[in-house]
């Protein structure tokens, strides 16, 4: 409109002192009539009300997708089922002859300047039908992504030689109850396995309408990386810790530690075999589990693995005498009985906690409240009842599983740990017999008092001016009693 002079008439005044004839951002309107004044946003949603009443238009939301590059000039991926003939014409490979599989080769570069490396296998290519024509098969093949858009329907009926998946099968698995995956699988599997499920759903070749219920995005498990004055990202190796401050060893320049993605780049990546052969599976497993909150990501601290090592070593030695004594358990946990009365209502606290965490993916808080248990009973005088100990094990199990299996068949349990049934936890476990209470005077703390915890206001009342009495020298004007919380007295001189 500029360059050829051609007349600008503004309609939006942007907020502040912006002068702009051509303004694209938010603002007021003008020289609009009747929506003059009104935001834009406001103003986009009055017009299209102003065009349905009139029956000159309608709202539409259009949604943007991106072009999928289905082709791929490469060896691996699915081959497409698809045959090209001399004269130009193309057919689908029979319905018998499928799945087409790749051929074997031993050289995966391109044939040619034009051809794919599945140009090379020859053999492969060359097809005759019954008429004796001379087709040639597809030589591109698909992505990746071909196969994730519907492996979790594969999963659902694996054994299946007939059809991709029986529809007795589908019925009963789908749809998916609950997705785990990364942020970065939004587009690149989670909306292309959506679209792919709905056009098998028209098709009606599954029974939902969409393939998952619930989706949850892990975080991702990050490591300190170091970078130079100058923002130069430098390897890890090349780094050393002296006196609390971090060296590039090269240029014996101080860099700063920060956290990013593993990558190979900055040699930063953690091989998980030297954390096992280090500390053991259930350690990494253990570890990873109890970093955070599972949609957060959090960098590998190697500082933070032995406190979960030694949780595991601390239960370890609850169960399991020293090796001097040769028994392969504790006498005492293979006696039946109530056991302790406070383990036992921790016991149930615990099942409780452990359990409702798991239902919420909050592993990280179930684990503390496992170390919290193993504390208590590291500190008690009295041993786990048989019960007990069972119970622990049971709830251990899904963090370390190779040490729980061992503790449940020491415990002389035989069948396998993994397949039994959630321990259940008894309500009234939960009520503790007394409480300590708070005694206010005045609103300011002077005593505390532990009653039943079934007590009534007036024997709460009567043991907190026991308590309280070399406070309470005034007038009582008023006795605040809220049971199981605090007592509160307002005295006057």
């Amino acid at each position: 409109a500029s360059k050829y002079e051609l007349p600008i008439v503004q309609v939006v005044q942007p907020d502040g002192d912006a002068d702009a004839h051509c303004w694209t951002g938010d603002g007021a309107m003008m020289n609009s009539e009747w929506l003059n004044d009104m935001r834009v946003a406001a103003a986009k949603s009055k017009m299209i009300e102003w065009l349905e009443q009139r029956q000159l238009g309608r709202a539409k939301v259009t949604y943007r997708l991106r072009d999928w590059l289905f082709s791929r000039q490469r060896y691996w991926g699915e081959p497409f089922p698809v045959l090209h003939g001399e004269d130009g014409a193309t057919r689908l490979v029979p319905e018998e002859d499928l799945p087409v599989t790749l051929p074997v080769l031993d050289d995966f570069k391109p044939a040619g300047a034009l051809e794919p490396p599945l140009g090379r296998a020859t053999e492969w290519l060359k097809v005759v039908d019954n008429d004796g024509k001379v087709w040639r098969r597809e030589t591109n093949s698909m992505p990746q992504w071909a196969g994730s858009c519907w492996y979790y329907l594969r999963f659902m009926d694996p054994d299946n030689s007939d059809v991709a998946w029986g529809s007795e099968a589908e019925k009963y698995w789908m749809p998916v109850d609950l997705y785990v995956g990364g942020a970065e699988h939004a587009v690149l599997h989670l909306l292309y396995a959506r679209f792919w499920h709905k056009v098998l759903f028209d098709c009606g070749l599954v029974s939902t309408a969409e393939p998952f219920q619930k989706l949850v995005n892990q975080g991702m498990v990050q490591s300190f990386a170091f970078k130079n004055s100058r923002g130069v990202l430098v390897p890890s190796d090349e780094v050393e810790e002296r006196d609390g401050k971090y060296i590039h060893m090269r240029t014996e320049e101080e860099v700063e530690r920060i956290v990013a993605k593993m990558s190979k780049a900055l040699r930063n990546v953690i091989n998980p075999d030297d954390v096992v052969g280090e500390y053991g599976a259930d350690t990494l497993r253990l570890y990873e589990a109890f970093m955070g909150p599972i949609t957060a990501s959090a960098p590998w601290n190697p500082r933070d693995l032995p406190g979960v090592h030694r949780f595991l070593q601390r239960t370890w030695r609850l169960f399991v005498p020293t090796e001097d004594d040769g028994a392969a358990i504790r006498p005492d946990l293979l006696q039946d009985g109530a056991g302790c009365k406070e383990l036992e209502r921790a016991m149930h606290a615990t099942i409780q906690k452990v359990g409702r965490d798991l239902g919420v993916m909050a592993n990280n808080t179930a684990i503390a409240a496992l170390m919290e248990f193993i504390n208590l009973a590291t500190k008690s005088k009295n041993s786990l009842s048989h019960s007990q100990a069972r119970h622990f094990v049971t709830l251990l199990e899904p963090f370390a599983p190779h040490m729980a299996e061992e503790l449940w068949q020491r415990l002389g349990c035989v069948e396998p740990l993994a397949y039994l049934p959630w321990p259940e936890f008894d309500a009234n476990m939960l009520v503790a017999d007394n409480v300590e209470i708070p005694v206010q005077v005045n609103g300011k703390l002077r005593t505390r008092i532990e009653v039943d915890a079934n007590a009534d206001k007036d024997t709460i009342e009567a043991a907190a001016r026991e308590a309280a009495a070399e406070y309470l020298t005034g007038q009582i004007r008023k006795a605040i009693v809220v049971p199981g919380r605090m007592v509160n007295f307002v005295v006057t001189p």
